[in-house]
């Protein structure tokens, strides 16, 4: 099965990578605009015309009523931008985004468009960095798009696990494909070549477990946020972002569900503090990965990219250059 897939790009190769900041509107697979800037590596030309990281991108995935502009992901873009070159966007329904939140269900075709830019742009390596909801669309994506030289086959993977594994992802990547064409996406199935839009490696912040999560009270009032008409109004005019009306349906690939199902390394960060999902998720999420992902348990921390200081960045950036 070929990879999913969620428009195209003009094929380019790494030379053709700018060095100058520039924003644009991308195009999701089903037909929703999203902003996304690129940022050019600030290391100096060696990060361009030579040396190991000379094709790297970070994609950064903000968490639910953030924005590409927003004071906390451009300081994490920042920080990346040291390292590697930089793409940030705004989910749908959040900045100047068209459409409406789906609250970490129909984002994955967002970040896949984010992805597929960052390949037309030459990177030859794209790493996947996401914060609360974004960490949740960061390993939905990584296990439903694959590199496409894995996609027919189990590529270095063997025994019957990771058979048992193969089967489970091409399954998943059906039924998202299912999923996407009931609501007018591409099924990754058009003519000429499909864009790829897999990650390398994958980080995710402050990323829930499983899906309608109410043990916490910040977990409570966001839940209020999202599936009353009251609360959709308080986020569209308190939090600016716009809120699809519509229950799940169907209940999309849970991250712990996901996770196992991921062959890029990945790591999963998460603060001892964090006030909407205790550390039971990210250690639910490290055990089905099993030997597949690092934890990092953050002492004091709270959550996602709010809370992520600089130097929690610079470690999670080294992380991904090594990766």
């Amino acid at each position: 099965m070929s990879s999913v897939s969620e428009g195209r790009f003009p094929s380019t190769s790494v030379p053709s990578i700018t060095r100058v900041p520039r924003r644009t509107t991308l195009l999701t697979g089903d037909g929703v605009p999203v902003e996304a800037v690129y940022t050019p590596c600030t290391a100096g030309s060696a990060a361009v015309e030579g040396g190991a990281r000379e094709g790297t991108a970070v994609v950064l995935a903000h968490g639910f009523t953030g924005a590409a502009d927003r004071p906390a992901l451009l300081r994490a873009a920042a920080v990346f931008a040291q390292r590697a070159a930089v793409i940030t966007f705004s989910f749908r329904g959040h900045g100047r985004s068209g459409g409406r939140s789906t609250v970490g269900d129909r984002e994955v075709l967002d970040l896949a468009a984010a992805v597929a830019w960052a390949r037309s742009l030459g990177h030859r390596r794209v790493v996947t960095v996401g914060f609360s909801m974004g960490g949740s669309v960061v390993l939905r994506h990584a296990a439903l798009y694959t590199a496409p030289e894995c996609a027919e086959s189990v590529c270095e993977e063997s025994g019957a696990a990771a058979s048992e594994r193969v089967v489970r992802r091409t399954e998943a990547q059906r039924a998202h494909e299912r999923h996407t064409r009931r609501s007018g996406a591409h099924s990754g199935r058009h003519e000429g070549a499909p864009v790829d839009a897999h990650t390398d490696a994958v980080v995710a912040v402050s990323a829930p477990a499983r899906w309608y999560y109410r043990g916490t009270a910040p977990m409570r009032r966001l839940h209020w946020v999202v599936t009353r008409p009251t609360g959709r109004l308080v986020g569209r005019y308190g939090f600016r972002t716009r809120i699809h009306r519509e229950d799940w349906d169907p209940v999309p690939l849970s991250p712990v569900e996901a996770v196992p199902l991921v062959t890029a390394p990945l790591l999963i960060v998460h603060g001892d503090k964090d006030p909407y999902f205790p550390v039971d998720h990210p250690r639910m999420l490290a055990a089905a990965a099993g030997d597949g992902a690092e934890l990092w348990l953050e002492h004091g921390m709270g959550h996602a990219e709010n809370a992520a200081d600089e130097k929690l960045l610079s470690r999670i950036a080294d992380w991904t250059e090594s990766a």
